[in-house]
C-alpha cells in the first residue's frame, strides 16, 4: 500500500516557486541593493529563467523599471537594451513612460526613446514631456523639438510650453522664438514662457516688444499679472523707467495693481531705476506687507546708497512681528556693505545666526566680505574666507575679494584669488579683467602683456560694455567707440562740447582706467568714448530741461566714467536763465556693486528721516539754472556740495553763492 503523500505545507517540504512569487520577491528587495548586486541579481534571474529576455509580462517590466531607477543611467541603458531586443519584448507605451522617467541622464534617455522608435513603439506627448527635463543640453532639446514637429504635437500647449523653457535655461531665445512662432496656438503661458526666455537672456528689448505684440490688434490673448510680473522684471534690469510706468499704468487699468506679486516687482523696478521715493511709496501704500515686499525695500535702499534708511526699514520690519528671511539679510548686509558700516554689518550677521537660527550662505559672505574688502580690511576678508566660512565659497566669493584688490592694489593677493578661482574651474575673461586692472593700476605692463597673452591662448572674450539709455518707450544702446547710431554726429559733436567745459571745470580724465600700455595722449584719447559717455551726450540731446536722464550699465562703471559724471551732472550748456533752481537727475544703474562717487542732494522721500551720506550716490544731481556758458573758475566740484547747501537753503542762485 503506497504511503499517503505528505502536505505542501509540511516541516521539512521544499516547494517549488514560481517565476511570478519570485519576481514579486525581487521587486519588494532589490531597490535597496547596490548596483553592483543589482547587476549580479539580474545576472542570475536570466540564468535561471525566472526572467525573460523578451517578455512583456507585467514582473519584467516592473523590473525594467527598477533597473531604470535604481542603476546608474549607463549601466540602466545596458539592461534595457538587453530586454528590448525585438517589438514583441518592448513594453507599453505607459511602461515605457515609466523606464524614461526614471532614467536620470537625458542622453540614455534620448538613446531609449530612438531604441522605442526603432522597435515601433512612438510614444505620446507625455513621452517627450517626460524627456523635457530642466538640465538637459541644447541638443537635445533641438531633438526634442523636431520630434515634436514630426509627431504633430505642436498643439499640446503644455509640451510646447516645457520645451520652451529648455530652451530658455539652454540660452536659446531663437529656437524658443521659433517654436513660438511655429504653435498654431499660442495662450498667455506661451507669450509669458518667450517673454521669460528674452528676460533671462539679457534680450530685455525683445522682452518689451513682445508686450506690444500681445496688446496688438492681431494678438487674440491679453496680458495678465504674470506677464506683468515678468515685464517689470525686464523694466528693471534694463532701468526702462518710462516702459516700467506704462506696464504698472496697464496692471491697474485691468485689476493687477492690488496683486503682491506686482507690487513688489513695482517696488525693485522704482529701486533700481533710482526713483527710490516712488518705491517707498508704492511700499508704504501696500497694504498686506510680505516679508519679500520688507526684502525688497531694503534692498532698493541699499542700492542706492541708503544704507540708514535700509536699517530703519529693517528695524521697523521687527516692530511689526514680521520675521526676515535670508533675503531680508542679504540686503541688509548690502547696505552696510555699500555705506561702510562695519559694526552694524557684523552685528547683523551675528543677528541672522544667534536670534533667527539662520545658517548664512554665499551671498551672505560675499556681502560681509564685500563690506571688509571696501573699507581696507582685505587681509582679514581672506582669512574669513580660507579659515571661518562655514560653506564652501564660490566664484563670486573670490571674484567680490578680486575686485577689491583691484582697488586697492593688493598685486599679491589678488594673484592667490585667481588661482583659487583656477581651482574652481569658474575662472571667466571678466576675472583676468580684473587681474589686468590690478597689475596696470601698479605699473606692472610686463605681467598685464603676460595675462593677455594668456587670455588669448584660452580663446577668452572679454563682454562688451554696453549702456542703454530710454527715449520715447525705445531703448538705445551704445558701445565703446560706437558709429552705428543715426544721430553719431551729433552725438560725437556734443560729447566734445561737454568734455571742453569739463576740462575748464578742473575735470582731469583718471588714465588708470586704460588697460593698455599707452602714453598719457593715447590713454585719455581712448577713455574719450566710453559706452556711457557716448550715451549721456546722447540723452543730452534727446531729453528735455527739468527731465531725468537713467543710464543702465551691464557692467563696472569704471572711475574716468565715474568722474566724468559727477562732475558732468552739474552742468548743462544749454540751460537758460528761466530755469533757476531746477535739478535735472542723472541715474548711473550698473549690473554689478560698484563703488560710487559724487553727492546726494536729495533725500529719498520727505516722509522718511535719515542721514544722507555725503559721498556714496548712483543718482546725480545736474543745476543747469544760472550757470554761464563760461564757467568761473571758482565754480569746482571739491566745493560743489557747500555750495548747493547754500543755494537751497537761501534760495539763491549758483553766480549768487559764488561771489
Amino acid at each position: 500500500m503506497a504511503p499517503a503523500p505528505r502536505p505542501a505545507c509540511s516541516p521539512g517540504a521544499t516547494a517549488t516557486p514560481t517565476s511570478s512569487s519570485v519576481a514579486a520577491a525581487v521587486l519588494a528587495s532589490a531597490s535597496s541593493l547596490p548596483a553592483r548586486r543589482f547587476l549580479q541579481l539580474h545576472a542570475h534571474l536570466l540564468r535561471t529563467g525566472l526572467l525573460a529576455v523578451s517578455s512583456t509580462a507585467a514582473s519584467t517590466s516592473a523590473f525594467l523599471s527598477l533597473a531604470a531607477a535604481s542603476l546608474p543611467s549607463s549601466r540602466a541603458l545596458a539592461v534595457l537594451s538587453h530586454h528590448l531586443a525585438t517589438p514583441a519584448s518592448l513594453p507599453s507605451t505607459i511602461q515605457c513612460n515609466s523606464i524614461l522617467r526614471a532614467l536620470s541622464d537625458p542622453p540614455d534617455a534620448l538613446r531609449f526613446l530612438r531604441r522605442m522608435r526603432a522597435l515601433g513603439r512612438r510614444g505620446n506627448a507625455f513621452t517627450l514631456a517626460i524627456l523635457l527635463k530642466p538640465h538637459c543640453a541644447l541638443t537635445h532639446a533641438r531633438q526634442l523639438h523636431a520630434n515634436v514637429v514630426v509627431d504633430g504635437h505642436l498643439r499640446d500647449a503644455l509640451l510646447a510650453t516645457s520645451l520652451m523653457r529648455c530652451y530658455a535655461n539652454c540660452g536659446d531665445g531663437n529656437g524658443a522664438r521659433r517654436l513660438f512662432d511655429e504653435m498654431p496656438a499660442r495662450d498667455a503661458v506661451a507669450w509669458n514662457v518667450l517673454i521669460m526666455c528674452y528676460a533671462r537672456n539679457r534680450r530685455t528689448k525683445d522682452a518689451l516688444k513682445l508686450f506690444e505684440e500681445m496688446r496688438g490688434r492681431e494678438s487674440e490673448v491679453e496680458p495678465d499679472d504674470v506677464t506683468c510680473i515678468l515685464l517689470l522684471q525686464a523694466c528693471t534690469s534694463l532701468g526702462a523707467l518710462d516702459f516700467g510706468e506704462q506696464v504698472w499704468a496697464y496692471a491697474e487699468d485691468r485689476g493687477y495693481g492690488s496683486e503682491l506679486k506686482v507690487r513688489n516687482s513695482l517696488i525693485a523696478m522704482y529701486s533700481r531705476c533710482g526713483c527710490v521715493d516712488k518705491a517707498y511709496r508704492v511700499f508704504c501704500e501696500t497694504p498686506r506687507k510680505s516679508v519679500v515686499s520688507w526684502s525688497a525695500m531694503i534692498s532698493g535702499f541699499a542700492a542706492n546708497g541708503f544704507g540708514k534708511d535700509a536699517i530703519s526699514v529693517f528695524e521697523e520690519m521687527i516692530r511689526s512681528d514680521v520675521a526676515p528671511d535670508e533675503q531680508t539679510f542679504t540686503g541688509v548686509l548690502s547696505a552696510c556693505s555699500h555705506n561702510g558700516l562695519v559694526d552694524e554689518g557684523f552685528r547683523f550677521f551675528d543677528m541672522m545666526r544667534c536670534e533667527y537660527g539662520l545658517k548664512p550662505n554665499v551671498h551672505h559672505y560675499g556681502c560681509i566680505v564685500d563690506l571688509m574688502g571696501r573699507t581696507g580690511l582685505l587681509d582679514e576678508a581672506y582669512d574669513l574666507v580660507t579659515k571661518e566660512m562655514r560653506v564652501a565659497p564660490d566664484a563670486t566669493i573670490w571674484r567680490t575679494l578680486l575686485g577689491a584688490c583691484r582697488v586697492h592694489g593688493y598685486v599679491d593677493l589678488g594673484e592667490c584669488v585667481i588661482n583659487h578661482l583656477i581651482e574652481l574651474k569658474a575662472q571667466q575673461a571678466g576675472d583676468y579683467v580684473l587681474l589686468l586692472n590690478t597689475y596696470a593700476a601698479v605699473g606692472e605692463w610686463n605681467k598685464v602683456a603676460e595675462v593677455r597673452k594668456l587670455m588669448q591662448e584660452k580663446g577668452m572674450q572679454t563682454t562688451p560694455g554696453c549702456t542703454t539709455v530710454e527715449h520715447n518707450g525705445e531703448i538705445h544702446e551704445f558701445t565703446a567707440d560706437d558709429d552705428a547710431h543715426s544721430r553719431k554726429l551729433e552725438i560725437y559733436e556734443k560729447l566734445g562740447e561737454i568734455n571742453r567745459h569739463l576740462r575748464i571745470a578742473g575735470y582731469i580724465p583718471n588714465v588708470s582706467s586704460e588697460l593698455h600700455d599707452l602714453d598719457s595722449e593715447g590713454k585719455e584719447s581712448a577713455l574719450t568714448y566710453h559706452s556711457e559717455k557716448l550715451a549721456i551726450a546722447f540723452a543730452l540731446l534727446v531729453t528735455p530741461q527739468h527731465r531725468p536722464i537713467r543710464l543702465a550699465k551691464n557692467l563696472r562703471v569704471c572711475v574716468d566714467c565715474h568722474n566724468f559724471t559727477k562732475n558732468g551732472t552739474w552742468f548743462n550748456p544749454s540751460a537758460g536763465p528761466e530755469d533757476n533752481g531746477v535739478f535735472i537727475l542723472i541715474f548711473m544703474i550698473a549690473d554689478v556693486k560698484a563703488e560710487s562717487f559724487g553727492i546726494k542732494l536729495r533725500k529719498a522721500y520727505p516722509e522718511h528721516s535719515g542721514n544722507i551720506p555725503a559721498k556714496k550716490v548712483h543718482v546725480w544731481c545736474l543745476w543747469p539754472g544760472s550757470v554761464p556758458s563760461m564757467i568761473d573758475p571758482r565754480f569746482k566740484p571739491c566745493i560743489f556740495w557747500r555750495l548747493i547747501r547754500i543755494c537751497r537753503s537761501s534760495a539763491r542762485t549758483v553766480n549768487e553763492a559764488l561771489i
